[in-house]
């Protein structure tokens, strides 16, 4: 199968330096907003980026459900690959691609458990069903069989019909803590436009820099 023709050239305008926002959660707010305007399909969707403790890259896509300017917060099974990986090493990176927009957001920080109040708040906000899957999944684990899973479904149903489903002690978020933002914008002839934020050691100001495409 030959695919080295498969190329889209990219034509909307280009970043320059002076449409940042001197604050990078700022311009990620921005660009954001822009993507849910645009109809995208889960424009919170992003590539989570983890390593396990000899070095090992793992990578998934998960769902963004809130950022503010302390980082971005996404839920997961606490005993999942993914958070196995984070307890050896809490370096992990982000990456949102909105193709339509021809753009890219790549987040690279530390990631830490929110308190069991903030993953509750969250939690109740959550379908039912999404309540009961989150008590069915060990998740990452090896299981014979869907049935198995659906089985679970169903006796977790019972167990809490007519009932609040409580948060299960396995399961809750993680905040993301940036010490870093890189803006991308394509541009034709893979000329594209980079824009990498870099926190200071004051931690309350960010340096900005062009990088080559």
């Amino acid at each position: 199968m030959d695919i080295g023709n498969l190329r889209t050239e990219y034509t909307l305008e280009g970043l320059r330096r002076e449409q940042l926002d001197p604050d990078p959660f700022n311009q990620f707010e921005l660009w954001f907003q822009q993507a849910c305007a645009a109809n995208l399909p889960e424009p919170n969707a992003m590539c989570l980026a983890t390593t396990s403790a000899t070095g090992e890259p793992s990578q998934r896509i998960v769902l963004l459900k809130y950022f503010d300017r302390q980082g971005f917060v996404f839920f997961t099974n606490y005993e999942s690959r993914k958070a196995r990986q984070i307890e050896a090493n809490p370096q992990v990176s982000l990456l949102f691609f909105w193709i339509p927009l021809e753009r890219q957001v790549q987040i690279s920080g530390y990631a830490a458990k929110i308190s069991t109040a903030e993953s509750l708040k969250y939690f109740t906000t959550r379908p039912r069903g999404s309540q009961i899957g989150a008590w069915c999944s060990q998740q990452s684990t090896v299981i014979s069989s869907r049935q198995i899973l659906e089985m679970k479904f169903d006796e977790i149903k019972r167990k809490f019909h007519n009932q609040e489903i409580p948060l299960p002690s396995a399961w809750g978020g993680y905040r993301i803590v940036p010490h870093s933002f890189e803006f991308w914008q394509g541009r034709s002839n893979r000329l594209h436009d980079r824009f990498l934020y870099s926190r200071l050691d004051d931690e309350s100001a960010w340096d900005i820099q062009r990088l080559a495409p």
